[in-house]
């Protein structure tokens, strides 16, 4: 991490868990052992419908509501689906676009690239998800995928308004199945990532971007891979979904930093 050009973001992702009922539950308990001083900034990214009850309970603290998806379109025939607009309208400051789940539901890069427009245009702050499979590492082609996945997301995004994303490495082998990248491998890819972005944009603007790490980050583990310089934050799974366990790596994310 480095909080003198970024900021460190502790992002939690829900993806399809807990009722409204239980994110009362879940935020109760949170406020009432959050870290108390100066800390990153933090995001819960919830399910649809627990996004107003999170949004209700989170009010009076600097936790930001996040949604898991949003659909590229203002307005239309799209039944089932939310534009972001409306996440805008029910409080919502984020917003995860192009998770290896929702990509292995037919998600595109070109569908990512829309609704990054689309979260941009509605003043949410997208989270964009990058990563490869086991088969992809083994090959070596983890870098040029990678590239790929970044300038596509990123394709027609002006100068102005890129400082207002965040970028996910999520290596697909390493998200819910317990395996984790070495901080050396996670630190890696999202040092090339920052290397895409400064060709795109320039130093200033790629030094500023904040990149998050996003295969299995937990408690234990969360400490060793935020000391790295160009992790700055995580995008964490089911230790998320634990109050306890969410608190202690915002916590680690607290270390000192260069």
């Amino acid at each position: 991490m480095n909080r003198k050009y970024r900021k460190t973001i502790i992002a939690g992702n829900w993806k399809m868990n807990k009722t409204p009922s239980e994110t009362k539950e879940f935020m109760t308990e949170f406020k009432s052992i959050m870290p108390k001083g100066r800390w990153c900034d933090v995001a819960l990214c919830v399910p649809a419908v627990c996004i107003p009850m999170a949004v209700r309970c989170m009010r009076e603290t600097r936790v930001g509501i996040g949604a898991e998806n949003c659909n590229a379109n203002a307005s239309g025939a799209y039944t089932g689906e939310i534009a972001a607009n409306m996440l805008v309208d029910a409080g919502c400051k984020y917003v995860i676009i192009g998770h290896s789940e929702r990509r292995a539901m037919g998600e595109t890069d070109a569908d990512v690239n829309a609704k990054v427009h689309a979260a941009l245009k509605a003043e949410l702050m997208p989270i964009v998800c990058v990563g490869e499979t086991l088969e992809q590492r083994e090959l070596g082609i983890t870098e040029d995928w990678i590239s790929m996945q970044v300038k596509c997301a990123l394709h027609g995004v002006p100068e102005e308004k890129i400082r207002k994303i965040v970028v996910a490495y999520e290596p697909i082998w390493a998200i819910g199945t317990g395996k984790t990248a070495t901080p050396e491998q996670a630190e890696e890819v999202c040092e090339h990532i920052r290397t895409v972005i400064r060709k795109l944009y320039g130093a200033k603007i790629a030094r500023a971007i904040s990149i998050l790490y996003g295969g299995s980050m937990n408690e234990k583990n969360a400490f060793e891979l935020l000391a790295q310089p160009d992790i700055d934050g995580g995008l964490i799974g089911g230790a998320s979904l634990v109050p306890e366990k969410f608190v202690q790596i915002i916590e680690a994310a607290n270390q000192p930093t260069v």
